[in-house]
């Protein structure tokens, strides 16, 4: 039992960090090689797209996306959807992805004369999957070694830490002035009923002794 507790522990702490990891916000330092739109049609990983642009229809399973193509400072491609998250999940707020793509298209560059940017993404790279992390914001930055410190995703973290630690003490408060009353009463009656018992018992043990007593 104690090995199959910690099992379930550890299954829900993997969940909770995989959710934190793929919502909150990353930075990325590439370099923008192309900017386009592609026809997707969505199937099973539909889960890990974004609703349509806003203002744009969609029959809900196809619909055109922006990407985003950039090479990282180490030479390998990493390749970006541009999606709005409106009012949707995770809570950005982006209704911008028409004007982050023309800003992306303007940075373009080559790697003999290239334009460094940050990208604020969320989510993931997966290719099997055909997953894609959802650019946020491109700004440009100095060069490929420039270093950004995520304060999004830490001040997040540390005001989900805060509301873990307010409800942890809200529940210790709600079981010391409630809980343990209710279980100490509980308790007492408990001991009470069972002194009780334990008396019949006696009284009932001496008028058997003492109606044996009669018939000797």
């Amino acid at each position: 039992m104690r090995w199959f507790l910690r099992g379930l522990l550890l299954v829900v702490v993997l969940l909770i960090g995989s959710v934190l990891h793929y919502n909150l916000p990353q930075t990325d330092v590439v370099r923008i090689v192309g900017a386009g739109t592609k026809r997707i049609d969505f199937g099973e990983n539909s889960f890990f797209w974004s609703a349509p642009e806003s203002g744009m229809a969609s029959d809900g399973m196809t619909r055109d996306v922006f990407f985003i193509e950039t090479i990282q400072p180490n030479g390998k491609p990493m390749v970006y959807r541009n999606e709005d998250t409106a009012w949707g999940w995770p809570p950005y707020f982006k209704f911008n992805s028409f004007d982050l793509q023309a800003l992306s298209s303007s940075l373009n560059s080559t790697a003999e004369n290239p334009k460094w940017v940050a990208v604020k993404h969320y989510g993931w790279r997966n290719e099997f999957f055909s997953i894609f992390p959802n650019a946020v914001s491109i700004r440009p930055v100095a060069g490929p070694d420039v270093s950004i410190f995520p304060w999004a995703a830490v001040s997040i973290l540390i005001a989900l830490a805060l509301f873990v630690v307010l409800i942890w003490r809200m529940l210790a408060q709600f079981r010391e002035r409630v809980i343990d009353p209710m279980s100490d009463r509980v308790t007492d009656r408990m001991d009470a009923m069972d002194a009780r018992a334990a008396a019949a018992r006696t009284r009932a043990g001496s008028r058997w002794q003492r109606f044996k007593a009669r018939f000797k």
